[in-house]
């Protein structure tokens, strides 16, 4: 696919993505009215093939592969101490065209803010959204919506997100950022844990705050599909969306709202704005279920983003001038697939550290409309350096299938709204 993807990108100027023009000045540029930008957290080409074999097999494609154009970007950062980006400084990347160190969220590394494609938006008037599965003040989507140098101060985040972008819609978890100490808000604290969810904002109510200036808090399913505010803060849990733990250990994922529900609720509210919008939407649990080397929910997750991306293809389809993309910020767990093979066990099944056990390979699973099974290695419970896949349709996508920085995605998300001459 990324072969096709490159293969097709020196034909692409004439094609049939570029319909929407702005003649105001009398020449033809292709305008992204609408960009919806979808982070797979942690989502390597590996993990979005290991999704393809178990939900479509091999002679099958997923929604986000059929996207017309395809790429890869390099993932570094700018981090003095390590050569491997984590999740703030590959989503300011993305978000401001800026490489950064670890842990920064949206400052260069003097600790600058930088202004952000969701910034942007909002000076060409358009409706802004920020949607995922962590919590919404989490590394990635606060890229887009706040400033700060650690990306541990969530409080601070929601303030800014509150007070300062204003995105129109915010859906995700995290609501023990915005609630302070013994206030449990909607979902009960619990104290016992292992993380522990319990509420910790350090600057008050910021629930009590948003719906001072406008927002319409909802914190259920029923809420979500009842509000028809055009200024939503829906927070699903206390913190991430899902249980992340190795297989058996309590892991889960099972949003109370899932991921399709509220991009689909998000392009309902964003899209009644008549300057079109700008949506980020993420899956978090790729990432945390790699990281535990849970290759299930893993799966899984990547299947959850399979759907929201089919759900926002129909979108586009239906609203010409609509620049969808695909990618994940880094790769997590260095995973490999396998053949079944039980003399090929890279680990030590006899070690009773958690770490070893963990790391084993996981499976078989069966490969879709086929007799055929594989199985997932892992190489680390981290992050690692390998490139992320990209595939995009719409405005200015053409521009994308190549190997590039991660930085490219904002130079060209920017100039496709502003209308790139």
């Amino acid at each position: 696919m990324l072969a096709a993807g490159l293969a097709t990108s020196g034909i692409a100027g004439g094609g049939g993505d570029r319909d929407e023009r702005d003649r105001g000045r009398g020449q033809d540029r292709a305008v992204a009215k609408n960009v919806i930008l979808m982070v797979g957290d942690g989502l390597s080409i590996a993990a979005r093939e290991a999704t393809r074999l178990a939900t479509v097999g091999k002679d099958g494609e997923l929604a986000m592969d059929s996207l017309r154009y395809a790429g890869w970007t390099h993932t570094d950062s700018l981090d003095p101490d390590d050569a491997v980006t984590d999740s703030a400084a590959g989503a300011t990347a993305f978000a401001t065209g800026v490489l950064t160190y670890n842990g920064a969220v949206s400052v260069d590394v003097d600790g600058n803010p930088v202004k952000t494609l969701l910034e942007h938006a909002k000076d060409l008037r358009k409706a802004t959204g920020l949607v995922s599965t962590a919590q919404v003040t989490d590394a990635t989507p606060a890229a887009f919506g706040a400033h700060v140098p650690d990306r541990a101060d969530q409080s601070e985040i929601a303030r800014q997100f509150i007070q300062s972008s204003m995105p129109d819609v915010i859906l995700g978890g995290g609501e023990d950022w915005w609630y302070p100490v013994g206030d449990p808000g909607a979902y009960p604290d619990d104290p016992a844990d292992p993380r522990p969810e319990e509420s910790r904002s350090t600057i008050g109510n910021l629930v009590e705050l948003a719906e001072g200036v406008g927002y319409d808090y909802v914190s259920t399913p029923d809420e979500l599909a009842a509000t028809r505010s055009d200024r939503v803060l829906g927070l699903f849990a206390n913190e991430e969306m899902f249980e992340q733990f190795p297989e058996g250990e309590g892991d889960e994922y099972a949003p109370v709202v899932p991921l399709t529900t509220m991009t689909t609720k998000a392009l309902d509210i964003l899209d009644d704005d008549r300057h079109g919008f700008f949506l980020m939407v993420e899956e978090e649990a790729i990432d945390e279920f790699a990281h535990n080397n849970n290759a299930a929910r893993t799966i899984q997750a990547g299947q959850a983003l399979d759907a929201t991306v089919a759900v926002v293809r129909e979108f586009a389809a239906r609203h010409p001038g609509t620049l969808v993309l695909v990618v994940g910020d880094h790769e997590t767990g260095g995973l490999a697939i396998e053949n079944v093979d039980p003399a090929d066990e890279s680990g030590d099944p006899a070690s009773t550290d958690p770490a070893v056990s963990r790391s084993l390979e996981d499976g078989p699973f069966p490969i879709a409309n086929s007799d055929l099974e594989f199985v997932v290695d892992w190489t680390t419970g981290g992050h690692t350096g390998a490139a992320t896949p990209l595939t995009a349709d719409g405005p200015a996508a053409e521009r994308l299938a190549r190997v590039q920085d991660n930085t490219a995605v904002f130079d060209v998300v920017l100039e496709a709204m502003r209308g790139r001459r």
